[in-house]
């Protein structure tokens, strides 16, 4: 006998089980060995890294943060609409601001109103309960007006 007249065996043979699933053959799309290769990994993204080194971006999530409600958007007035729409002794208020049509409701609401210092105001005005740039409040305090939290 020699060794040319020696017959496999394949009968006891199994054969080797790689690249199952999907119809990209031997490895299906894995590439070869590796992390990435293997089965159940993804690997962490590096932006988990970005969001941990930067911290005003702390536990808004990997996409951010989607929850609008939280976020507060003031509605910005400037003085020379409260000089135009208010006369002398009034009062300035969300509830003002809306009745003389400068804000609206935004789902049934009145909005978060800032009073920024774009323009002159010459009327003594009373604001309450509104935020207020420090430009605007030294606009309002020189015209005689009054400014109440």
């Amino acid at each position: 006998m020699q060794i040319h007249d020696v017959k496999k065996n394949s009968a006891n043979k199994t054969s080797v089980r790689i690249g199952r699933g999907g119809k990209r053959g031997k490895t299906s799309g894995a590439g070869m060995k590796g992390q990435k290769a293997r089965a159940g990994t993804s690997g962490r993204s590096a932006m988990r890294d970005i969001i941990k080194k930067i911290p005003k971006l702390r536990g808004q999530g990997v996409n951010g943060n989607k929850n609008k409600s939280i976020i507060v958007n003031h509605f910005p007035v400037n003085l020379s609409l409260i000089n135009e729409k208010f006369d002398n002794g009034e009062k300035v208020s969300s509830e003002t601001l809306f009745e003389k049509g400068i804000i609206k409701r935004t789902k049934g609401k009145l909005p978060w109103v800032k009073i920024l210092g774009n323009g002159d105001i010459s009327k003594k005005v009373e604001i309450e309960g509104l935020k207020i740039s420090g430009t605007a409040k030294e606009k309002i305090e020189k015209a005689g007006g009054k400014i109440t939290e």
